[in-house]
């Protein structure tokens, strides 16, 4: 007899992984916001994700890479949902305004429930947790920063900031009070709140 070849097409490897990663990543967010970073396990998100642990550790070495990775597709999806280009400080060449259209965009996306909640879960771990606090700053927050630090440079080359001043320590002038007020609850955060942080600090950092 014959055999016929089955007309069904070959399955699509490459859409099933896509489906697994995706999987995996909605499972590993929603985990460390219900049970908290230190109870979330490759075990726990391999089995709401409907995967196989090896399957993780095929792609991961950790629950850490899991979940910055993760997050960080969490965000790409969250930019091209807005238009805008993933990593992209403004230089319209009024410092000022540029840096509280990038706060403005940072407070926006703190109060989204989406990342409010995972983004405090690993914040929080990383207060206590030495090495994935590094593994946070040097995956999530770095590339940001560095950003920061360019935009002010271009600014000390244009005459508007001091030239003796940090670029390193002068963003933090900016974004640490919003992370404290954030993680703290120290007090509300707003648009009208950066913009404020912006006009402090700059009156502090424009030429003498």
């Amino acid at each position: 007899m014959a055999v016929q070849k089955s007309t069904q097409p070959a399955p699509d490897s490459t859409r099933r992984s896509e489906k697994s990663r995706r999987a995996i990543y909605d499972a590993a967010l929603a985990l460390v916001v219900e049970v908290g970073y230190p109870k979330t396990t490759i075990e726990g998100i391999a089995a709401r994700a409907g995967v196989g642990k090896q399957t993780i550790y095929r792609w991961w070495s950790s629950k850490a890479d899991v979940l910055m990775e993760a997050f960080l597709d969490l965000a790409e999806q969250s930019v091209g949902e807005g238009g805008s280009a993933p990593y992209a400080f403004p230089d319209t060449g009024d410092l000022a305004a540029d840096l509280k259209a990038v706060l403005r965009a940072t407070v926006d996306e703190l109060r989204d429930p989406r990342f409010e909640a995972p983004s405090r879960a690993l914040a929080a771990e990383g207060v206590v947790n030495e090495q994935l606090g590094r593994e946070l700053v040097a995956k999530l927050m770095q590339p940001s920063l560095d950003l920061y630090i360019a935009r002010l440079r271009a600014a000390q080359e244009a005459g508007q900031v001091r030239p003796e001043i940090d670029p390193r320590i002068a963003l933090e002038f900016f974004i640490s009070p919003l992370a404290q007020r954030w993680l703290q609850h120290t007090g509300p955060i707003s648009h009208a709140y950066t913009d404020t942080l912006v006009d402090y600090a700059l009156h502090g950092l424009a030429p003498r």
